[in-house]
Formats: C-alpha cells, structure tokens, sequence
C-alpha cells in the first residue's frame, strides 16, 4: 500500500477478464486512484468495458489486443485525454510502460509476449498467465533474472504454495501438493463425459471464472498446467509435484515437508485473496472477503485423481518428464482442441485424446532456443491438431 503522497503505479494486462476485473476491485477496495496510479490498461474485444474501467481508474494508456477495433475504443475514450493503442505492439507497449507492479493475465499465448517485455524490464509481474512457463518455461525464467522481474503468482494454488514454502526450508521440501475440485464431472461416468456440451463444462461449482478456464477445469487441462507451472516456478523435479482432488476448495494447496509436516493455506474460494496478497506482497492488507467459519466447516474430502476419466494430468507428468518444448506442444494443441470444442466440433473427450496424438507426433522436436522456437512448436501443435479435428 502507498503511504503518504506515494502512489503505485501498476498496469493490467487483461483488465477486461476474471482476473483483471478482480484485480481491479481489489485496488478500488484498498484505496484506488488515492493509492495507485495506472499506467496502463488492456483488453480484447469488450470495448465497452475496457473504456469504461480506463476512464473510472484514470488509465493513462488502454489497448485493445484486436488491432481492427482501434478505432471504436478511441472512439469510445474521445475527450478522455487516455491514451489509445490496439494490436501486439499496443499490448508490448503496455507491458513495457513505467510501472513497477504488473498483472500478466491475458488468457493464452497472446500473453506471452508482453509478459515478456515486463519481465525485461525489471517489473514486479503477478502472473496469472500460465503459458509463460508452461510454453517457455526456462526461457521465461531466464528473462526474470537478467531483467531483475520477481514473479508473484496469482494462480490460488500456487499463491497458496508460495505463502507457506519456507524460503530457509527449501532444502527439506519433500513434495507439494496441489488441490483439485474436480470440476463439475468429477462423479460422471465417462459415457455421461461424452455427451457434454461446453454450456454444461463450463458451470464450476466454486469458482467464478471465464469460459475458456471453466472449461479447462472440467476437463482437468487446468491443473495439468498448473503442474507443469509449479514445476519451473519452485525448482522441483516431476516427481515431486502431486495433485489430490478437494471437492471444497478449502484448502488451496500444501506443501509438504521432510519432517512429515505438511503446512497448507485455506480460505474461501475468492480469487481476490490471491490477487491482494501479490499486491500487498510482502505484506498482508485487509481484503472483503469472506471468512472461514470452521464451526460451519461439515466436512473436508480428499480422493485420489482418477486419470482415466481426466487423461491431462498424465499428459502433464509426460511433458514435464520429456521438457523441452513439449510444454508448448501440449498447450499449443489443448488451445486449438478447446476452441474446436466450445464451437460444437468435437466432443468433450476428444479434447485430450487430439492433445496426445499431437504430442505423439511432436515427440522429437528440439529443446527451445529461443522464443521464436517456442512460438514454432506452438504453432506446429496448433496445426497438426487443427488437420486431426478436420
């Protein structure tokens, strides 16, 4: 929090979505523009809300990431004084603006490059994008630490995991363990999986979330990633990552200790949590959230993945045993298999058998070199799954 005359200056990369509009709810809550100053705002195609949070948070650069819809946002901020840009540039030069605390949460590989570009420039980079490590992994690591970026993850469980990983125990980490709701699915038989329209996939029972990532969550490609961004985030071996399933949400993830201890972080289902800690970080501010009540607390269930009806988890533990770009392979093809399902042209359980088929293919493409190998692998994944869906 700013003291005195001092502001923060931050800018939203994704203002528009789940994440962004959270985001800036929790920076209204804990002052807004009496505190914090935005140096930059970015959306997609809702343009109407994208000029109206600019305009209600005195924004002073809002980019829309379709380059076509320049004209309607500069038209829909005439007279504001704001600033106007559109297309991959206008996202870099959001990302690249002077301001010292950015949230990365553009959905998918869009969000790569300008993440990127904060992360070289030194910034501090809440990160809900989770292709940043997923598709480039080491590369993108390699840019937080010559940039002199820290990584403050959004993700809950991975916020969760980094409120109780002890910096001066890392050497007596035995595990972490990330929670699963299980989706809406979690008791369907795979022949009721089948049958699943995305209107059906995307009702999560805890979360509030956006269309494509309840979508994820349902099939369990969400969490798939979210092993594969643990991974690179804590430095941990294959192995050592674990996913259970807590149909409560309740417990966000643990980490588990040499000792046999097991320190793990609770709270309701809100994503504000997470994103107010990573912008109080590293200390804690009073956030509107609701409480645990443990008296009311019936009951809290554990089961054990089941990775025949939710075939991503194993996927994952394949990518990461395998590195490389396989990483960006997997995500390259869930991205095109997902969109293929939300438009009605394959089924539910298609998603992760196309996912496979395309890793098989890819098997041997070389480790990533470069950000530009990256990009390829992508689009390499995107067009052999899109040729499998046809």
């Amino acid at each position: 929090m700013a003291s005195g005359d001092e502001k923060r200056r931050l800018t939203i990369l994704g203002s528009t979505g789940s994440i962004g509009t959270s985001t800036l709810d929790v920076i209204e809550r804990l002052g807004g523009r009496k505190n914090f100053e935005i140096a930059a705002l970015t959306g997609n195609g809702n343009i109407p809300l994208l000029a109206e949070q600019a305009r209600r948070l005195g924004a002073e650069l809002a980019v829309t990431a379709d380059a076509e819809r320049y004209g309607e946002l500069k038209e829909a901020l005439s007279g504001s004084g704001i600033a106007v840009a559109a297309g991959r540039s206008g996202l870099i030069e959001a990302a690249e603006r002077d301001a010292g605390w950015v949230m990365a949460a553009i959905v998918g590989n869009a969000g790569l490059a300008p993440t990127l570009a904060a992360a070289r420039r030194g910034a501090a980079i809440a990160l809900a994008n989770k292709e940043c490590l997923v598709s480039a992994g080491s590369l993108f690591l390699e840019a937080v630490h010559k940039g002199g970026a820290r990584l403050l993850p959004v993700d809950s469980e991975h916020n969760a995991i980094f409120q109780v990983l002890e910096n001066e125990q890392r050497h007596a980490v035995e595990r972490i363990i990330l929670t699963a709701s299980g989706g809406p699915f979690r008791t369907k038989s795979l022949e009721e999986m089948r049958h699943v329209t995305a209107d059906i996939a995307r009702a999560h029972p805890n979360w509030s979330m956006g269309l494509k990532i309840s979508i994820d969550s349902a099939s369990m490609f969400n969490k798939a990633l979210e092993m594969i961004e643990a991974r690179h985030l804590f430095g941990l071996r294959p192995d050592q990552i674990e996913v259970i399933v807590h149909p409560q949400s309740v417990i966000h993830s643990m980490v588990g200790y040499s000792d046999g201890s097991v320190l793990a972080q609770l709270g309701c289902p809100d994503m504000r949590t997470a994103i107010g800690y990573a912008l109080s970080y590293p200390k804690r501010s009073a956030l509107p959230v609701e409480r645990l009540d443990f008296a009311k607390l019936a009951r809290l269930d554990f089961e054990a993945p089941d990775e025949i009806r939710f075939p991503a988890l194993r996927l994952a533990r394949r990518a990461m045993e395998a590195g490389g770009v396989q990483g960006a392979v997997l995500n390259g093809a869930k991205e095109t298999a997902l969109e293929a399902f939300i438009k009605a042209r394959i089924g539910f359980l298609a998603m992760a058998e196309i996912v496979e088929e395309v890793m098989d293919a890819l098997a041997d493409l070389p480790a990533a070199a470069t950000m530009d190998d990256v990009f390829a692998a992508d689009e390499k994944a995107r067009h052999t799954a899109a040729g499998l869906i046809e």
